[in-house]
């Protein structure tokens, strides 16, 4: 019998690809049901005002308009406010506030987009056309747009219970041992910095159909949604206060998230409570304008760091002050992300042992800001490696150098950070070896001068980058504020033909599940790939799940899985005994085949399982029937994955145009299963840092108006764009977990960014330019180019 063929660590084609690619995926548009209405909801355009009367009138006098409905509405229901996950204890043990939000807003708005009402309609263009005809009495408030702003006395106040807008002040690490440190520098290097506001751009829009079926008195919410679960959670327990068991969630094929599908939405509670309050269907899908009003933003941080060094380079303490932008409102993960998921993480890849961190999250009229690809640890990784680069600059040190002088040795792993976390293994130095080898630095001034003689500015940039993956274990997380477990669930069933069917409560959006999950699988039971199906995405079929976030599928997904898997094979092994007539220790599992170790004796995977389901010869007194197995999964630490990424750019003095000539990206995401996959996902994530590097920028005006509010302002990046790279791996597995996998999925956008702009100053570092921010658009660098030069001249003067 020919073994069956291995897939893990191999680059297998992606399995689901040959449904998008033909256009037969099924995306939450592609829903509509009989006698169904269509939503249009009525947006804010004040940043805030006092809301006054609503004449829904002139709104149902509107052909074809069948129901308006508003807050006052909703309240009359009891309908609850959309619920924030995650609860962050400030300094001295004083909770964050946190200020009630409506899905529909009662008595105020708070931001451009804030939803004050929604009106149901036959037709798509005649709600539209009913959401104008609205009329509604606005009375305008002075509004607090900028961070710099939002804590000054006499700001306008975002909530009347918010003293200050200040939603918590917060602190991590140990200030005495780091103001110590400081005390005994040779050096201290000190940056200012703001990590820009993004607006996520996922192909697909948000969408959601709401459904409720009178005779059993069930609910069905159709969902562009990372976490179906999540969502059915948050939506009966806090907004709709129905019965779990009475609602079904599902989420469809999902054309991209990147974080911005994490979270509960106004709209998705509001279609399902107004399906029952009409007895019809209600499908809405977001215009792209709406999108980039009211999907959560991502970053918006202003931060002051200080890095204090002996006199040989050697870091002795860390010190940050960041102001981060919650929005107007709590989302749904918002509080964890300039706390746990950024501050955690600023030890990066060094053993610098003092840190001490503060942040202080304020309310805005803005859009509320959540997690985006990274989620806290792009900030926490820009911060760190744009203030290490300055430092070698300061010191005179080649920044290579720097950074390997301050590594932690893979002899120090696990290795207890100042900050909170425990390393459990990795290897920097063999990251960045690979990286200076990939990226030819060694002819990296034979370049700079090629281009210096072609009348461009050549400089290369680094970014060594770590990041927290699979956030647990939950009993911690819980400890820290989380307030649902961090766990994930699969269920592995056999059917009685030998085809296998996988039920993960993690959730594909792009990421290749379908693919890489059936290697798995495969690999593990010895059946072929395709003979395993992988089913996600409804909470009516699997058993429950976390989704899919923070590059946690594989590491907690995917152990889930393998610890069904494993009690599969542990019953195989039971039904096996029987039918061999052998004692339960002498069966071994290999390649698919149970067999009595020394004997010729053996069964096929598929024979188990054909016999479990027609058992005409089984061990009816021990075991039942049957081979369908489920697992929960609770890691017990992060994932740590890590890397080195080298960036070179040539940048037109006369112009400021940068391009980015070429990058190399060396990452130990520990084992991989699909090569291709990861590769891809490191691109992607690669093409958002970039794009947040050089040319992305949310920006609103004093008055709170969105002025980047559709593709005219906002610049997302193009295939021109993207550089030429240069991918390798290292592999330090994990220790925790039985795969060894670290994660993947938000790598690219967290090491990219400080690489690209620390490439840029150093291009333009003979000029006298020491800062660059992002976007570091043509303008933005040709302004700091002229700046230099008229310093220049004037100091020569």
């Amino acid at each position: 019998m020919n073994a069956p063929v291995k897939t893990v660590g191999t680059s297998v084609k992606r399995t689901e690809d040959a449904r998008f690619l033909t256009g037969r995926g099924r995306y939450t548009d592609d829903i509509n049901r009989p006698g169904q209405l269509y939503a249009a909801f009525v947006r804010s355009p004040h940043a805030h005002a006092v809301l006054g009367e609503i004449d829904t009138q002139s709104a149902l006098d509107v052909p074809g308009v069948a129901a308006v409905f508003t807050g006052a509405d909703m309240a009359a229901d009891g309908v609850g406010g959309l619920p924030c996950g995650w609860q962050v204890i400030g300094k001295s043990g004083v909770p964050m506030k946190e200020p009630p939000h409506p899905p529909l807003a009662v008595g105020r708005v708070r931001h451009v987009g804030d939803t004050v009402a929604v009106v149901l309609a036959e037709s798509r263009n005649a709600a539209k056309d009913g959401a104008e005809a609205l009329m509604i009495d606005y009375d305008p408030q002075p509004a607090v747009v900028h961070l710099a702003d939002a804590g000054a006395p006499g700001a306008a106040q975002v909530h009347d219970d918010v003293a200050g807008n200040v939603c918590y002040d917060w602190e991590i690490g140990d200030k005495a041992a780091t103001d110590a440190a400081f005390e005994g520098a040779a050096h201290v290097t000190r940056l200012d910095l703001v990590n820009n506001r993004l607006i996520p751009n996922a192909i697909e829009p948000r969408a959601a159909v709401g459904e409720y079926d009178p005779a059993d008195g069930s609910y069905t919410l159709t969902t562009t949604s990372q976490n179906p679960h999540v969502i059915r959670l948050l939506m009966c327990a806090f907004v709709l206060n129905l019965p779990e068991h009475k609602v079904r969630v599902v989420a469809p094929d999902v054309g991209g998230g990147f974080g911005s599908k994490i979270f509960h939405y106004a709209e998705e509670a509001v279609v399902t409570w107004a399906a029952a309050k009409v007895g019809r269907p209600i499908k809405w899908t977001a215009e792209r304008g709406e999108s980039f009003m009211t999907d959560c933003h991502g970053r918006d941080h202003v931060s002051t760091a200080e890095l204090a060094m002996d006199a040989d380079g050697t870091f002795l303490g860390l010190r940050v002050r960041t102001l981060a932008n919650m929005g107007a409102y709590l989302s749904t993960f918002a509080s964890s992300v300039p706390t746990y998921l950024y501050a955690t993480l600023l030890a990066g890849q060094y053993r610098t042992p003092a840190i001490h961190a503060e942040v202080k999250a304020l309310f805005t009229h803005t859009t509320p800001v959540d997690a985006y690809r990274g989620a806290g640890r792009p900030e926490a990784t820009y911060l760190l490696e744009k203030l290490v680069e300055k430092a070698a600059r300061e010191m005179k040190m080649d920044p290579a150098e720097l950074r390997r002088k301050n590594f932690i040795r893979p002899d120090q792993f696990p290795y207890a950070t100042p900050v909170a976390l425990t390393y459990d293994t990795g290897d920097y130095a063999a990251s960045l070896d690979r990286a200076l080898e990939l990226s030819e630095y060694a002819t990296f001034a034979e370049r700079r001068a090629a281009s210096e003689a072609n009348g461009k500015l050549r400089g290369v940039g680094f970014s060594c980058y770590i990041e927290a993956c699979g956030i647990a274990p939950s009993a911690v997380a819980g400890a820290l504020g989380a307030r649902a477990g961090l766990y994930e669930a699969a269920e592995v069933r056999f059917n009685p033909t030998g085809s296998v069917t996988v039920f993960t409560g993690s959730h594909s959006h792009g990421q290749g599940h379908e693919t890489t999950f059936a290697q798995i699988v495969a690999d593990r039971l010895g059946v072929p790939m395709a003979n395993v199906e992988i089913v996600h995405g409804d909470t009516n079929r699997i058993p429950f799940g976390m989704g899919t976030y923070g590059s946690r599928s594989l590491a907690v997904g995917g152990s889930a899985i393998v610890r069904a898997i494993d009690k599969i094979i542990d019953k195989g092994k039971k039904i096996a005994a029987h039918m061999l007539e052998a004692g339960e220790g002498d069966i071994e599992f290999k390649d698919g085949v149970f067999s009595v170790a020394g004997t010729d004796k053996s069964l096929t995977m598929g024979e188990i399982a054909f016999q479990a389901y027609v058992p005409h010869n089984f061990p009816h007194d021990k075991l039942e029937p049957g081979l369908d197995e489920s697992a929960f999964y609770d890691p017990g630490n992060f994932t740590y994955p890590a890397g080195t990424y080298i960036c070179e750019v040539e940048v037109d003095p006369d112009t400021g145009h940068v391009t980015v000539d070429r990058f190399t990206a060396v990452d130990d995401f520990g084992t991989i299963i699909n090569p291709m996959i990861v590769e891809g996902q490191v691109h992607g994530g690669v093409a958002q840092g970039l794009g947040q590097a050089l040319l992305e920028g949310c920006v609103y005006d004093d008055e709170g108006q969105l002025v980047t509010g559709s593709y005219m302002d906002y610049a997302m990046p193009r295939a021109l764009h993207i550089p030429d790279y240069r991918f390798d791996f290292t592999c330090t597995p994990c220790t925790h977990n039985p795969l060894g996998a670290k994660g993947c999925g938000e790598a690219g956008a967290i090491g990219s960014p400080p690489a690209i702009i620390n490439a840029i100053i150093d291009a333009l570092g003979p000029l006298g330019v020491d800062d660059i921010p992002m976007p570091a658009t043509p303008h933005t660098v040709w302004q700091a180019i002229q700046a230099a030069r008229a310093s220049t001249a004037q100091a020569a003067e």
